[in-house]
């Protein structure tokens, strides 16, 4: 019986590479790394400029529907009853003169007719009087009629146009502010977007920050990983003992030995 025993070592030269590594990661470990840090974007000036214009335009409208409000009042002025005798002709009381000094001039016809017909003439020229006043009072309140319809006409028209006035008024306070806010979110994404930009490179610069502190130790590991495959030497020492054997033992093992052999060599026909 025999036993045996066997040592496996690193070669010598890959043991000290391998020491001096274990040395000097100890030594990068024991350094404390700082950091870099996490930097915000800070807004642009397009951001801040479009903050100030929606403050701005908070209640730009306002002026808007004020003047508007005073226009719809006007306009409701303008349709009361009271209010249609400014629309009135300022000619009216010269049209009405006019209309009398039409009507004098066929009385002084009629009462000139009448003289010259003598005593007939009295019954005649009283009717034609009476005609005349009838038609010259028909006249004037026709003349008054037509400057108030006239009148009211053209309170009703102004109404109107205060009225389309103010509502433009309101919708271009409303417009302004619409055209304001989208004016300021315009300058708010343009800036967005630059503020986007500025913070990509500084997560591009931290990344690299990063990298450059942790290169050091991604060399160890790849040199790690190298010596991890390293050859190795073997050194085998091997030790033997065995009882002894008599000599009876060793005939009789040859004898038995033999005898195997010749039977062997029988069946394969060796011997005839």
């Amino acid at each position: 019986m025999s036993v045996t025993e066997q040592i496996v070592r690193e070669a010598p030269e890959i043991e000290a590479y391998k020491l001096g590594l274990l040395e000097d990661a100890r030594a990068l470990a024991d350094v404390p790394i700082t950091l870099p840090v996490q930097r915000v974007a800070e807004q642009t000036a397009l951001q801040q400029q479009a903050g100030q214009l929606a403050a701005q335009g908070i209640g730009g409208f306002t002026p808007f529907l004020e003047q508007a409000g005073y226009t719809m009042g006007d306009a409701l002025r303008a349709i009361q009853p009271g209010a249609v005798t400014e629309y009135m002709n300022p000619y009216q009381d010269a049209v009405q003169a006019e209309i009398n000094r039409a009507f004098d001039i066929q009385q002084d016809q009629a009462a000139g007719q009448a003289v010259g017909a003598g005593a007939f003439g009295g019954s005649r020229a009283q009717v034609a009087q009476s005609e005349i006043d009838r038609n010259r009072a028909a006249a004037l309140a026709q003349s008054q009629a037509q400057n108030f319809l006239q009148a009211q006409r053209a309170a009703q028209t102004a109404a109107e146009q205060l009225g389309t006035l103010g509502l433009r008024q309101a919708s271009l306070g409303q417009l302004g502010q619409q055209l304001g806010q989208q004016d300021a979110q315009f300058a708010f994404d343009m800036g967005q977007r630059q503020q986007a930009q500025q913070q990509a490179e500084l997560e591009a610069q931290r990344q690299s920050d990063l990298a450059q502190l942790y290169e050091p130790y991604q060399r160890y590991a790849f040199l790690s990983d190298i010596y991890k495959g390293a050859p190795s030497t073997q050194q085998t020492i091997a030790s033997s003992t065995a009882p002894s054997v008599s000599p009876a033992q060793q005939y009789l093992g040859l004898g038995i030995a033999g005898l195997s052999a010749a039977a062997g060599a029988e069946r394969a026909g060796l011997f005839g």
